[in-house]
């Protein structure tokens, strides 16, 4: 059985300069290995047997790395975006999709067991099925309730709030592909409000564990903390 997963890697990764001036983002190390490196293990221990990384920016140097994948025992092959597509469109340059397949950030760092969701989109035949974070954020600011005149009806001192967030990583039916417009820039946000509006209503997998979006420095700190709670 073919599992297939596809990982965005074509970003500039400019939020996380100055490592990323020289590497491309999925190559900057996070404790002894890329964290692209790490991902694509953990999608093989998964059982994941064909990876395709969509690359832009110093798409070179990760083909160079990672090559044809025979090094880690898994097929490995790229597309290349000649514009940026955001993370959505680069789905369209990819012609050989099977029906169900995951897609990821190559920025995520997690011990999301990728089985447990890849099973729950298929067996409640999803069409596009969102890993979910409970992410909790501290207001660093007095925060003032107010009525229609202004006038002081509450005061909340650095309040804390908790809210689901998307991880970065999907499961998709190839049949979303038809609301995804070809070689233009598309983006998670469009695809979720064209479906939204279609009544085509995409379903979240809570999940409970570890996870880290290394999008700025100090995420990179904390990725290099959290790296050693993973197995991969």
């Amino acid at each position: 059985m073919q599992k297939r997963a596809v990982i965005l890697a074509g970003g500039k990764g400019t939020r996380l300069r100055p490592y990323t001036v020289a590497l491309p983002k999925p190559l900057v190390p996070v404790g002894e290995k890329p964290i692209l490196e790490i991902i694509i293990r953990q999608l093989i221990n998964y059982g994941f047997n064909h990876i395709t990384i969509t690359v832009n920016h110093l798409a070179e140097i990760i083909k160079a790395f990672f090559g044809d994948g025979s090094k880690w025992g898994v097929k490995i092959d790229y597309t290349y975006e000649d514009k940026p597509l955001s993370t959505m469109g680069p789905l369209t340059l990819i012609r050989d999709l099977p029906d169900d397949f995951l897609v990821m950030n190559g920025d995520i760092l997690t011990d999301l067991n990728f089985t447990d969701f890849y099973n729950f989109h298929v067996s409640n035949g999803n069409s596009f099925s969102i890993s979910s974070f409970l992410r909790e954020e501290m207001i660093d600011y007095g925060v003032l309730v107010v009525d229609e005149h202004f006038k002081l009806k509450n005061f909340d001192e650095k309040p804390k709030y908790s809210f689901l967030v998307s991880m970065g990583v999907y499961m998709v039916n190839r049949s979303v592909l038809n609301s995804i417009p070809p070689n233009e820039y598309f983006g998670f946000d469009h695809l979720m409000t064209d479906l939204i509006k279609k009544n085509q209503f995409p379903v979240v997998f809570p999940f409970e564990g570890k996870w880290l979006d290394i999008g700025r420095p100090d995420d990179y700190e904390k990725a290099v903390e959290l790296v050693h709670q993973i197995s991969y």
